[in-house]
């Protein structure tokens, strides 16, 4: 019986309060680098916007349209080339590297959705895919929504009809 007195003693004395934890993980985190990551954010979505200027201005002079025009197409490519490479592990390999660099708009947000439908697709189409995959993304579209309606609202009682 004594064993197992001196047994529950020795596990007792291994667990620790969440404060200990905390500070327990802070002092084996490895560090940060603050301006390595931004220079690696920076390089990563400057590199993102370019490929999309790239793709406008191939609209623009391939397809004879106004810039206005080469909009849509240009961000449907993005979206199109953003869900390739996340089916393909890409995408999160990039996101890994380049942190928030990789959460440029249009791709981030369809990097998150696509990523929630390819996690939850064993669970089938409706109750999986469609019931997860807005979970990263559905904040994103209520906050847009909600911002654009007030912002509505002030134009209106401002007077300045959306100019």
């Amino acid at each position: 019986m004594a064993s197992k007195g001196a047994a529950a003693n020795r596990y007792k004395k291994l667990s620790m309060s969440p404060k200990e934890y905390q500070a327990f993980a802070k002092e084996k985190e490895p560090p940060r680098s603050i301006i390595g990551n931004c220079i690696k954010a920076f390089l990563v979505g400057g590199t993102i916007c370019v490929v999309g200027q790239a793709i406008s201005e191939l609209f623009v002079h391939l397809m004879n349209m106004t810039p206005e025009e080469a909009s849509n197409p240009t961000v449907a490519v993005l979206i199109i080339i953003s869900v390739i490479l996340t089916c393909l592990g890409v995408y999160d390999k990039l996101a890994q590297f380049a942190g928030a660099g990789s959460a440029v708009p249009v791709t981030g947000f369809a990097n998150s959705m696509c990523s929630a439908a390819l996690e939850h697709r064993a669970e089938g189409l409706v109750l999986g895919v469609g019931g997860n995959m807005f979970k990263l993304a559905g904040s994103v579209i209520v906050y847009g929504t909600v911002a654009a309606f007030f912002v509505g609202i002030v134009h209106l009682i401002l007077g300045t009809g959306g100019q």
